[in-house]
């Protein structure tokens, strides 16, 4: 995590908690962070790092063999300002994705994963554990990223989702005025 506080921590931290209680911690390789593209464009993010398999590989060399996710699976949540969605950046607000981690440190393009934009933290570990599962799996960067899956929306959102939603607001608010 970051070492300035961002309105998306408390939430993480949730996530993370209910991850590691459900028997799947995240890895020393998550965080949460503040970021721009093309120097306007802000947005606040978050990535959890898993190890399904408990196999974490650093390259294929060391991969095990027949391990289900040699390199790990990475859980993305994102709010974003919507200052570009007329440019084909998304629209204001929050959604999670996920990705297999590959051999080289990247990863494979981001699939949505079948949560609101403000998940609860066991909406989240029941998505995460369907992923690993293979029962939803990622989807492909021509159809935009939709996961094959046909389960609907995983779970409920987070009882302090309000509470989340106006501090991401606030930190959108504060941006756009810079």
């Amino acid at each position: 995590m970051t070492t300035r506080t961002l309105p998306q921590d408390p939430y993480i931290e949730a996530i993370g908690d209910a991850l590691t209680a459900a028997g799947l911690e995240p890895t020393d390789h998550s965080w949460t962070d503040d970021g721009e593209t093309r120097g306007t464009y802000c947005y606040l993010n978050a990535v959890i790092t898993l190890d399904p398999s408990g196999t974490l590989a650093s390259d294929d060399e060391d991969a095990i063999d027949g391990a289900a996710w040699p390199h790990g699976l990475l859980l993305l949540w994102e709010w974003h300002t919507g200052v570009e969605a007329d440019q084909g950046e998304p629209e204001r607000g929050s959604f999670w994705q996920f990705a297999e981690l590959k051999a080289d440190g990247s990863n494979e393009y981001p699939s949505s994963l079948p949560v609101e934009g403000y998940a609860s933290p066991a909406a989240v570990v029941e998505a995460a554990r369907k992923v690993i599962s293979r029962e939803i799996g990622a989807g492909h960067f021509f159809n935009g990223g939709v996961p094959s899956w046909d389960g609907g929306t995983i779970g409920e959102t987070w009882e302090r989702h309000a509470e989340l939603d106006a501090a991401c607001e606030a930190w959108g608010n504060d941006e756009a005025s810079e």
